[in-house]
């Protein structure tokens, strides 16, 4: 009997050790190119030899599509436990905050020192941390410098000098050369830059309504038609003739006939990849206004990293994050392709090991971004791509004879519509 007991006994032992040492397991997700995937799958191998009791199910794709399969995930409750998000989706997902797993909750498994404030304020929604920043942009000048030689300029520091150049161009140069190129998304935020040096406001307000007055619109307007009458930049009608397709894609571009960019520093690679030698793809100072320590730059983060509302594993989850942005093989692992890191201990690492280039463009950009003063806060108003296809319209209507204020008041009308049904 004291036997069959004991064998009982010993049965129901080893069942039980046999459930517990079931691994939790997590699903993650993530976009990219194969050099992502490669290097993201390199990372979690690590993270399971180091947690052999979770286990990891990777779920990658290219970016087309990518937004589609998420939000049916995200709508049905299947998302992944681990999410590689992009910041914009947030006002899809989480407008009151709650589509994301508040990771303020985690702290215990995140190190969450590593960032600066304004970093976590930028994944933050009414006081809920969505996600942990990867990386963050901004967009600043960079010249081509062959074609600023040709035309005899200096690289502009003052708003004076960035429109004089235009005229200078058009008459050394002729009139196919502009000193910059710029899509109609570059063009807002440059817009957005001047306004809020000239007046301390941005285009949106944190609820997506506007901050301009009727007199600032039409300011901003009138910036933005001089843009083309001063030949500073080809007008949407002269940009359309040659395609829909990418900037450094374009013949001008690649000849040196479009002088300089005011882009965002992480794309600037391909510009440069796409130029004539020996010219070179070199970064100029910020254009300010005198007097002003307000540089109205513009840092967007551009992805994160989120864990499920629906997660039945939170603690788990927050330790994969955590691992992936903090621990010293993942950084070595995953490299620059997210981005250079906003945390400061993988970036520290990445500088180290030489893998991050203070005089690489990309790098320097960025840094002379961060060295400004800024008040400005990212918005995901400003780059929904219904307000920038509006504000193309409004650049076509200026192009066409219609006044500052014309165009000012019928892109508010359009662009406050879109806003009421982003945010119902």
């Amino acid at each position: 009997m004291n036997k069959l007991l004991s064998g009982v006994i010993a049965s129901l032992l080893f069942s039980c050790t046999s459930t517990w040492a079931q691994p939790v397991e997590l699903r993650m997700s993530w976009w990219g190119g194969n050099s992502r995937h490669q290097a993201t799958l390199k990372a979690l191998d690590a993270f399971e030899k180091a947690h052999p009791d979770i286990k990891v199910k990777p779920e990658y794709t290219g970016w087309d599509g990518h937004l589609s399969r998420l939000t049916t995930q995200m709508a049905s409750g299947t998302e992944p436990d681990v999410m590689q998000t992009n910041w914009p989706w947030l006002i899809i997902f989480s407008k009151n905050g709650e589509g994301y797993y508040d990771l303020d909750k985690l702290k215990a498994e995140l190190d969450l020192s590593q960032y600066q404030a304004q970093d976590l304020q930028s994944t933050t929604i009414k006081g809920k941390l969505n996600g942990l920043p990867i990386s963050v942009n901004a967009p600043v000048f960079y010249y081509n410098d062959v074609t600023w030689q040709k035309a005899g300029l200096a690289y502009p520091k003052t708003w004076d000098d960035f429109f004089a150049a235009g005229k200078v161009f058009q008459q050394k140069l002729g009139n196919s050369y502009y000193p910059y190129a710029m899509v109609d998304q570059d063009v807002i935020l440059l817009l957005n830059a001047w306004m809020m040096q000239t007046h301390h406001k941005p285009m949106f307000n944190s609820d997506g309504t506007f901050a301009w007055n009727d007199a600032q619109w039409e300011e901003a307007f009138s910036f933005v038609k001089r843009l083309s009458d001063d030949h500073v930049l080809p007008s949407p009608k002269t940009l359309s003739s040659y395609g829909k397709g990418n900037l450094y894609e374009m013949k001008p571009w690649i000849n040196g006939e479009w002088g300089g960019l005011f882009t965002w520093n992480i794309t600037i690679r391909m510009f440069a990849n796409n130029m004539t030698s020996p010219a070179k793809l070199v970064l100029g100072d910020y254009v300010m206004q005198p007097g002003t320590e307000e540089s109205g730059v513009y840092f967007k983060t551009a992805q994160m990293l989120s864990v499920a509302k629906s997660t039945k594993h939170p603690k788990e989850a927050a330790i994969l994050v955590n691992y992936l942005l903090n621990d010293p093989q993942s950084v070595e692992a995953l490299g620059l392709e997210r981005g250079i890191p906003l945390n400061k201990a993988a970036e520290a690492q990445l500088m180290e090991k030489g893998v991050i280039d203070p005089q690489d463009p990309v790098i320097a950009g960025l840094r002379q971004a961060q060295a400004l003063h800024t008040t400005v806060v990212a918005t995901p108003y400003i780059e929904d791509l219904q307000v920038i296809d509006r504000f193309t319209s409004a650049r076509e209507k200026l192009e066409q004879g219609q006044t500052p204020a014309q165009v000012a008041a019928d892109f508010r009308q359009q662009v406050e519509r879109i806003v009421r049904r982003v945010n119902r």
